[in-house]
């Protein structure tokens, strides 16, 4: 089977392909290689590091470009290569410093091109660097080597509401705060997200005339499925990401969502 038209899908990760084991279904690795085997082209959009995404690239046998750090960054996983696309400005790390001096029982993680460091070691930043895989630095901020491309804070979901108030009253400038997971509120530059990247991955070569469909669940993913030329989310997504997207799938990522969109493009269900 051939599709008729160019088509890349650009994937979330955790939430929308991978289930909570963080492990791929064999039943969505086998629809990704049938969708490949029919002419398309199939990657990820994600909020984690080149470090904590390399292993997905080698299950997902990934030849395209990833989009990794919410959109600050391409990774080619066949030549290894990183493009910055944009780091946060110079002005981040007086606002990190303050926003950990008044909020001390907050997990902070600083995410460089080369390196995770972990600024403020409490339980939920435990639990985030061992799902995510990584081996990180310890240190203080001062000591963070390199370009910054993202800070998450991390806190028990109960503290959320508190923290995004906290944020909003302080005003920041020359900064974007953006909510990734139930427990992670990220600092990203001005004007980055997954939309903005996947504008740019239209622009790499070999990418022309690829219809782009987006598929994602949670905020972080939202201004990506705007971008798209249709929007999809799993079952699981938030109400937010529903109201913007295309297609509602009816399986949630543990049930193999991904699967089930392939299925219609193929099937033809989808039009684009």
């Amino acid at each position: 089977m051939n599709l008729n038209q160019k088509i890349c899908i650009i994937t979330d990760l955790d939430g929308t392909l991978l289930p909570a084991s963080k492990i791929p279904l064999e039943k969505d690795l086998q629809a990704i290689r049938k969708f490949e085997q029919a002419g398309g082209v199939f990657s990820v959009a994600t909020g984690r590091t080149v470090q904590a995404s390399e292993r997905y690239a080698g299950m997902l046998q990934l030849k395209s470009p990833m989009i990794v750090f919410n959109g600050g960054m391409f990774y080619n996983p066949v030549s290894g290569k990183q493009q910055i696309l944009q780091a946060l400005p110079e002005e981040a790390r007086t606002m990190t410093e303050e926003i950990l001096r008044e909020n001390p029982d907050v997990g902070v993680e600083i995410l460089c091109a080369e390196s995770t460091w972990v600024i403020n070691n409490t339980e939920t930043e435990q639990m985030h660097i061992q799902v995510c895989g990584v081996v990180p630095e310890y240190g203080t901020i001062p000591e963070v080597q390199g370009s910054w491309l993202k800070v998450l804070f991390s806190m028990p979901e109960e503290h959320m509401p508190i923290f995004i108030d906290y944020i909003k009253s302080k005003h920041f400038q020359n900064i974007d705060f953006i909510r990734s997971e139930k427990r992670f509120y990220e600092m990203l530059p001005p004007g980055n997200s997954k939309g903005s990247a996947l504008h740019e991955y239209r622009r790499l070569p070999g990418m022309e005339g690829f219809k782009m469909i987006a598929v994602g669940d949670y905020d972080n993913d939202i201004e990506m499925l705007k971008a798209a030329d249709f929007a999809v989310c799993p079952a699981n997504a938030t109400e937010s990401v529903k109201a913007v997207s295309d297609l509602i799938l009816s399986s949630t990522c543990e049930q193999g969502a991904m699967s089930e969109l392939i299925n219609k493009i193929l099937n033809q269900e989808v039009v684009l």
